[in-house]
């Protein structure tokens, strides 16, 4: 695996690999915690096979271009906790496409639709 370049937290992708101690891959990153005002990161929604996972911050010891270590075993990463808080809730843009009129509506008023992601 590429090591990639360190980055900010800011600079992180949606589907950058996210690895153990020892490199085994448990997820991707699925959304990066935030909290914008005080410049802070909080970690991190990880999505493994089991749905999303929570990384704290305290957990990751390395951002780069291409991978997110972590300070976790593979035990502890199967661990981890779902995300607390509300549902995640994105919007789902692939339902406006097609001839369908419910598409034709929402593209014609660019109502989108929302749909709950698994945890």
């Amino acid at each position: 695996m590429d090591e990639g370049r360190p980055i900010s937290y800011e600079a992180i992708t949606v589907g950058t690999p996210v690895v153990t101690t020892t490199g085994a891959q448990f997820g991707t990153v699925h959304h990066v915690l935030q909290v914008p005002e005080l410049d802070l990161f909080d970690g991190l929604s990880v999505k493994t096979r089991h749905g999303l996972r929570f990384v704290d911050r305290d957990q990751v010891d390395e951002i780069t271009t291409t991978v997110i270590r972590c300070a976790l075993s593979e035990t502890e990463a199967a661990a981890l906790p779902a995300p607390g808080g509300p549902p995640v809730e994105e919007v789902d843009l692939a339902r406006t496409e097609g001839p369908s009129l419910t598409a034709r509506l929402g593209r014609l008023f660019g109502r989108p639709h929302w749909r709950e992601i698994d945890k």
